[in-house]
């Protein structure tokens, strides 16, 4: 049997794409209709928010959310991907520990608040119809114009100096620094390392990423793929953990409660007055807790975004 329409929050793997979990997902679900919402790189862990069936369309609603992490910063060298999947293009390591360590203070919190951010150059940005990492791995440069962002959180919570083991026998001394960030939508963390490194004079990169928060859905919520399936073994994909349609919404926009009349109305493809909260997104729910559709109520009339109830 199908899993019920909602949201299923997941704690990727390494070493899995976003697809690969999809993927997964839609034969553990019993449907076709997965998507999610917000790539995780392969070499990243933690949340990434699936729509299962209606729920695909909430995930609209879900892309623009403020994001949280937790992310080792590597001081000291550079890569060409601003992570650790990539060649390594600087190491200048780092000659004086303490004298770093009093500089970071002032170089994060100039990363803080709203920022111009030029993205990773190995990001899926298109540069003339192509994919900015398609560009770069076949040996191209890209050009890509900085970007407003917010960095709201920016903490730095350990700094542990590493000695590496380089290929020609040398030792090279680098800074791992431990943060945890929130940030807005389209915030390349990747590109926080590399700016960190650039500001402090040694290069940096991401050694690893775990992402904490999606919107108002946390690790709290979220499920191994061995659990997930532990569960369809136990009782089918009826069994998942799906957030319920209702319940989603409520979780993430501000609701407004419609009358039975006026559910029938949004089924019937027309518009209502708009409640007391001008925003966007309002999540319109009915008197028997049914998610009946996602509404634009910047206007005094209210106009349906998605309708998740049809009129009977």
């Amino acid at each position: 049997m199908t899993a019920p329409s909602g949201l299923l929050v997941v704690d990727k793997p390494a070493g899995w794409t976003s697809h690969d979990v999809v993927a997964r997902a839609r034969r553990l679900c019993g449907t076709r209709r997965v998507g999610h919402a917000g790539t995780l790189d392969p070499m990243a862990t933690g949340v990434l928010v699936l729509g299962v069936e209606r729920g695909t369309k909430l995930l609209t609603f879900l892309v623009g959310c403020d994001k949280a992490y937790a992310a080792t910063i590597r001081l000291g060298q550079a890569t060409i991907t601003d992570d650790a999947e990539g060649e390594v293009t600087t190491a200048a390591g780092v000659a004086d520990v303490a004298a770093l360590e009093a500089l970071l203070p002032d170089a994060v919190a100039a990363l803080t608040g709203h920022i111009e951010q030029v993205p990773s150059s190995v990001s899926a940005i298109k540069v003339g119809g192509e994919r900015s990492y398609a560009t770069v791995r076949k040996g191209g440069s890209v050009d890509l114009p900085a970007r407003p962002v917010t960095v709201s959180r920016f903490d730095v919570l350990s700094v542990t100096p590493v000695t590496l083991n380089l290929p020609d026998g040398s030792d090279l001394v680098v800074l791992d620094v431990e943060v945890e960030v929130e940030v807005s939508s389209g915030t390349y963390v990747r590109a926080l390392a590399r700016d960190l490194g650039a500001a402090l004079g040694v290069g940096g990169h991401l050694t690893a990423l775990r992402r904490t928060r999606v919107g108002r859905f946390d690790l709290g919520m979220a499920s191994s793929l061995e659990d997930l399936a532990a569960q369809a073994d136990a009782g089918g994909a009826v069994t998942m953990p799906v957030i319920p349609l209702a319940e989603a919404a409520r979780a993430q926009l501000p609701v407004h409660a419609v009358s039975a009349g006026e559910a029938r109305s949004l089924g019937h493809g027309q518009r209502i007055p708009s409640g007391a909260v001008r925003a966007d997104a309002v999540a319109a729910i009915d008197p028997d807790g049914r998610l009946v559709a996602v509404l634009d109520e910047t206007r005094q009339i209210a106009k349906a975004r998605v309708v998740f109830a049809p009129a009977d």
